[in-house]
Parts: C-alpha cells; structure tokens; sequence
C-alpha cells in the first residue's frame, strides 16, 4: 500500500505549501463573489484542489529514476491496452476464487487486478461529488459522465507520452479499462452525491448566508484590505528606487511618505476607498460629523504607521557599527535589548488585539479606525 501512500504524502506537502502561497488570494475572491468569507467554502475548494493534486500524483508517480525509461523496457514492449474489460478476465484468472463457495470470495481483496480495479474506479469517484455541488442540478449526469472520462483521458495521455516527453518512453500504459473505471466512477459519484451532500451545507445556504450579511465588513476583510495597501507600498519600493538602493533610511523616508499618500491622499480624494478597500468593496466613512475626514485618516495613517517605523528604527539602531572598546557599546547593547523586547511586547499585543477583534466579528474596531474614529462600511455586492 505505499505505492498509494507516498503519491499522497507528497500531494499534502505541495498542497500545504500552494495553500499557503494563494490563501491571501483566495479570501480576496472568496470575500468579492460572495460579500463575506465563507469558511465552508473555502473548505470545500481546498479539499478540492487537494483531492486533484493527489489524483494526478497517484496517477505519474513513482518517478522512474533515469528520463531513458526505453533502457529499461524490451524492445517489444507494448504501452497500450485497447480490449475493453480485460480487468475482468484478469480477476477471474489471477484469483483463486471459486463462484460456488462465497467464503473464498474474501481472497478477492488481496488479489492485484481486483485491487488496481477497485483502485481506478474509487480515483474520480470524489471528483463526480464536487462536480455534483459545484454545479448543482445544472449539470446533466451525461456531462458528469463525459468529463470524468475527458479527465481520465488526460491521465492517460499523460501516461502514454511519457509526461509530455520528459521520458523518452512511457512507464505506465494506456489502458482503455481505466478510462472505463475512472469514468464509472465519476458517474456513480455523481449519482451518489445527494446522499453525502446532504450532510453539509448547500450552496444555496451559502448565498443566503451571504445575503444576511451584506451589512456589515468582516474583521479579516479589513485586514486584508490594509495587507494590500501596505503590499502596494512595499511592491513599489522593490521596483523602483529598491531596484538602485540598499538603504534603510531612504526606504524608511520612501515609507513614510507612501503610507501618507496610499492611507491619506487616496481614500480623501476617493470618497474615503484605498486601493485596498476598494478591492474589497467597502469604503471609510466618519462615526460623527463633527470631524473633518483629512484629520481622521491621518489619525488612522499615523497609527497604522507607527509599528512599521519602529521597525525600520530598530533595524537601522541594531545596525549601527559600534566598536567593542567604545564607551557607548554598552549603552547600545542595552538599547538594542530594549527595543527587541518592546516590540516582542508591542507585536503581541496587536496580535492579541487582532484575534480579540476578528473573535467578536465586528463589534469591535481594529485600533487604527478607534482611534481614527472611522468605521467600514459596505458596498452592495451582486452574488448573481
């Protein structure tokens, strides 16, 4: 059984490190399609994408060890198989199976041919599932049908080529037995699929949920929001004047200067929308209107600013160059020891702060719009 196991083992190592590479996209488009973050459905897309990656990988893998696979073939070897339901004659031939004596059907699970059948059979199976809830009753089980079989075909010509021509022979053979088993099975989990569906939420409920909540803008939504602006600021640094300069104060002084422009200038001239929250479809507005809008963002770009300068101020302090023998090395020592422990303390209490605030959903504001005085507010998201 490590033959199927490895294949899976690596399928969750990519997948652990993809899932991590795109989550920040994910909940962007997640969040736009919907008007909220849906854990379910972020569920069901990642066991999706998981599900795919582990089927491919139990398809190619193992890897021979050499791109020469024609070395260790005879010259006559044949890479494919055309008769239909040789699975069977192979089963009935391999197996000690006598059809008159059901205790010795058991032998059948231990026999290969039956266990590679069942193998294929089982490997769309969850494919034809989330066929069945990604399009719901749209999807006719003819179509379910033809692309469990359009799927398994391209495993097999991916088989049959040798991965597109890395190998300059095939490993495994093209076998018209797995595009019927592959294919059955995406059928009968098609088929199977309201009985397992039922125990989860639908799509519809989803939507629902999306609705009854269109009011408000989720904690994470904001976070996200500034993520983009601050991954703006950091990505215009690194292709502009990052690309000449390896500087920490100039990049500290470019820093400065861009939070005023993307947290301030921006959402002042845009009807209170960064480029962040704009993308994430809620804009800034005054809790009261006894306040200028200019006055609360610069409370807001200040205060969103202030842990990234001691970041900068504590990278070029601990970067000074202080001989040993000097009379201030102690002194900056002990500074650098200081400022290392307020920021363990500082990043700790935003990030108490942070789940405190993701916790209650909303009933609380993330400290840079408290004391701003600013609150999010929706706009209206189409879910058609």
């Amino acid at each position: 059984m490590s033959i199927y196991f490895e294949p899976i083992r690596i399928a969750l190592i990519i997948f652990m490190l993809l899932g991590f590479l795109l989550i920040i996209p994910w909940l962007i488009y997640n969040y736009r399609k919907y008007g909220y973050l849906s854990i379910w459905q972020s569920l069901v897309v990642y066991s999706f994408a998981y599900y795919m990656l582990t089927a491919f990988f139990l398809v190619i893998l193992p890897l021979p060890a050499t791109r020469d696979t024609c070395s260790m073939q005879p010259a006559d070897t044949v890479h494919y198989s055309l008769i239909p339901f040789t699975f069977l004659k192979d089963i009935i031939s391999g197996s000690s199976v006598v059809l008159s004596q059901p205790s010795t059907y058991i032998r059948l699970l231990t026999q290969s041919a039956f266990i590679q059948a069942v193998f294929n059979f089982l490997l769309l199976l969850p494919f034809g599932v989330y066929l069945r809830y990604f399009f719901n009753k749209r999807l006719h089980w003819k179509k379910a049908f033809g692309l469990g079989f359009a799927l398994s075909l391209f495993y097999e010509v991916t088989q049959i080529t040798g991965i597109y021509g890395i190998y300059n022979c095939p490993y495994r053979i093209f076998d018209v037995d797995d595009l019927l088993l592959n294919s059955t099975g995406a059928l009968f989990g098609f088929l199977l699929a309201p009985i397992l569906l039922a125990l989860f939420p639908s799509q519809e409920s989803v939507l629902a949920k999306a609705e009854h909540k269109m009011k408000s803008v989720p904690p994470l939504s904001q976070l996200l929001a500034v993520m983009i602006d601050y991954f703006l600021i950091k990505l215009s640094w690194t292709f502009t004047f990052g690309f000449f300069i390896k500087n920490d104060f100039i990049e500290f002084v470019y820093t400065i200067f861009a939070f005023f422009i993307v947290f301030s200038v921006v959402p002042l001239l845009g009807n209170g929308k960064t480029l962040g929250t704009r993308f994430m479809r809620f804009r800034l507005v005054k809790v009261s209107d006894d306040q200028h809008l200019w006055s609360a963002l610069l409370k807001r770009t200040v205060a969103l600013l202030f842990p990234i300068m001691l970041i900068y101020f504590s990278r070029m302090f601990t970067h000074m160059n202080i001989d040993m023998d000097s009379a201030f090395y102690a002194y900056h020592a002990w500074a650098s020891v200081i400022i290392l422990v307020f920021q363990i303390v500082m990043w700790s209490v935003f990030f108490l702060h942070a789940i405190i605030v993701l916790i209650k959903g909303g009933k609380r504001n993330f400290y840079f719009d408290h004391v701003a005085k600013l609150h999010p507010e929706k706009e209206k998201t189409n879910l058609n």
